[in-house]
């Protein structure tokens, strides 16, 4: 007998990411946006401003940085002084336009997006901060897919503590695989990706068995 039941559509990401701010599902703060604890409590923020911000100094000519899911720029305006250019972009149309009004430097930009659909900016250097562990596997694939012109990528992913399945789908929203006992690893099964040399630059044990922050440098060899 035919199954007559409805497979559930997930909405469009921008929508889900327009709700999440428009209900403050991340929190208040007394803002317009807000992008979350992970993007404002010191203990977690804090030592990654100081490693990426170290990594950044330690360039003679100063990179050009592309920044995918920007949220309210809370960290991200840690760096602009660090850079050549910083190139800011979020799904958000309402959060990239209030973003322009705060932030007027010189050598930044804001641009709304859909990353996983749209075409990205040439950089030196990629950030994606906390933004993957929010998206589908077939979302984080095709974002991967356009990362191999980009001569450095700093990934930063909530995982469980322990052992666990990664990579385990979802649907793109306000949640994390860690509710469902997974996380983010792209270097593992179903996504392999390797574009030369792998580094962690920073481990963040979380309290109450809430896991772990893990950032990690890749480095494309294939570019000079």
């Amino acid at each position: 007998m035919k199954d007559l039941r409805k497979t559930k559509k997930p909405w469009p990401t921008n929508k889900v990411m327009e709700q999440i701010y428009e209900m403050k599902l991340w929190g208040n703060n007394n803002s317009n946006f807000y992008s979350g604890e992970g993007s404002h409590h010191p203990k977690i923020i804090e030592p990654y401003i100081t490693v990426v911000s170290t990594f950044l100094k330690s360039f003679k000519q100063p990179l050009v940085i592309c920044d995918l899911g920007c949220g309210d720029f809370n960290v991200g305006k840690h760096f602009i002084i660090h850079v050549k250019e910083y190139i800011a972009i979020d799904i958000v149309s309402s959060l990239i336009d209030f973003n322009s009004k705060i932030y007027n430097n010189d050598n930044l930009e804001f641009h709304c997006l859909d990353i996983s659909k749209d075409n990205l900016p040439q950089a030196d250097c990629l950030i994606i901060r906390q933004v993957l562990q929010h998206l589908s596997n077939n979302e984080v694939a095709n974002i991967l897919d356009k990362l191999s012109h980009y001569k450095y990528i700093i990934v930063t992913e909530h995982i469980p503590n322990g052992d666990f399945i990664p990579n385990k789908d979802i649907i793109a929203g306000q949640g994390i695989r860690l509710k469902n006992k997974s996380g983010l690893q792209i270097a593992k099964a179903p996504f392999y990706f390797n574009v030369g040399k792998e580094k962690i630059m920073l481990t963040q044990d979380l309290e109450d068995d809430k896991g772990k922050i893990i950032t990690t440098l890749y480095t494309n060899l294939s570019i000079d």
